[in-house]
């Protein structure tokens, strides 16, 4: 996917007007029968209309976005998108790295969460269905293009900022749904969560280039919100010792995680850089 700057403005306005369209549809029009179906249980034909817009277009607005650029503009074809989004280069060691995330997560979900209740296998579950309305739909636009897009123009910490300040006012309008499970969050402790998980997923496509595992890691954070308080787990703010520990470490475990996978880029293009200098004066065999 080429990531040309009328790529990333055609991305950033698509993704705007989708959020436009779903504010007026669900914060402004809709919002009473999602309260009333969260109080009584009841389906009617305002819910089903909540439900229906916001499954296709608000979380999967990255997604679509992607597809439209890809299919109307690029004209790369939908089998090479979705070939692109599950490719995977070295499989072992973004397995290793994906499932070691998840673990640290869910390791201090179990050691620290409040559980809400909910059965656990609603975490399994949970999972497997936000692998494609939540994973894929969010990360084949935040880490699979706009991240190493803004990569390309400026150093990694700072792309990370830029895409994490747009991921969290993309967020934003779920501060004004009393059905959604952020409302009451603390603004500033999903912030700080938002943020974190920016370089971690940032991190784990600069080391694997695997769209498909940022969405497994993305999802299985989200699913463990299924079993337990969400709000307590990962948005309070200021938060408790342990809490605040776990993000020290989580943000250092990413930063280690961006400096070895930059390492490993460097290596590969001073070895490129050499084959090709070897070819060109025809000592592909000489070392020094």
């Amino acid at each position: 996917m080429k990531k040309s700057n009328k790529n990333i403005a055609l991305y950033l306005l698509l993704v705007v007007g989708l959020w436009v369209f779903c504010f007026v549809t669900l914060k402004l029009m809709l919002m009473p029968y999602s309260v009333a179906y969260t109080e009584n249980g009841k389906m009617t034909a305002g819910y089903f209309c909540y439900a229906a817009i916001g499954l296709i277009f608000s979380t999967p607005a990255p997604f679509i976005s992607m597809l439209a650029i890809a299919l109307c503009k690029e004209r790369i074809g939908l089998k090479a998108f979705l070939k692109w989004i599950f490719h995977t280069e070295n499989k072992l060691q973004t397995v290793i790295l994906t499932g070691g995330l998840c673990l640290i997560a869910l390791l201090f979900a179990l050691k620290e969460g409040t559980p809400n209740g909910s059965a656990w296998y609603m975490l399994p579950l949970g999972f497997l269905i936000m692998i494609p309305f939540v994973g894929i739909a969010e990360e084949t636009g935040w880490r699979g293009f706009l991240q190493p897009a803004f990569e390309e123009r400026m150093r990694f910490p700072f792309s990370v900022l830029l895409t994490g300040a747009i991921w969290y006012v993309w967020h934003l309008d779920l501060w004004l749904d009393p059905t959604s499970n952020h409302y009451g969050d603390s603004l500033i402790g999903f912030g700080i969560t938002i943020f974190i998980w920016a370089f971690a997923l940032a991190a784990l496509y600069k080391a694997t280039k695997s769209v498909i595992a940022c969405a497994v890691y993305h999802s299985f954070l989200d699913a463990i919100g299924a079993v337990y308080n969400w709000n307590l787990l990962f948005d309070s703010f200021p938060g408790n010792a342990a809490t605040n520990i776990y993000r020290i470490i989580w943000l250092g475990l990413s930063v280690a995680l961006w400096i070895w996978a930059d390492r490993k880029e460097e290596q590969k293009e001073r070895s490129r850089n050499k084959f090709v200098s070897q070819k060109v004066t025809g000592n592909i065999h000489f070392t020094q």
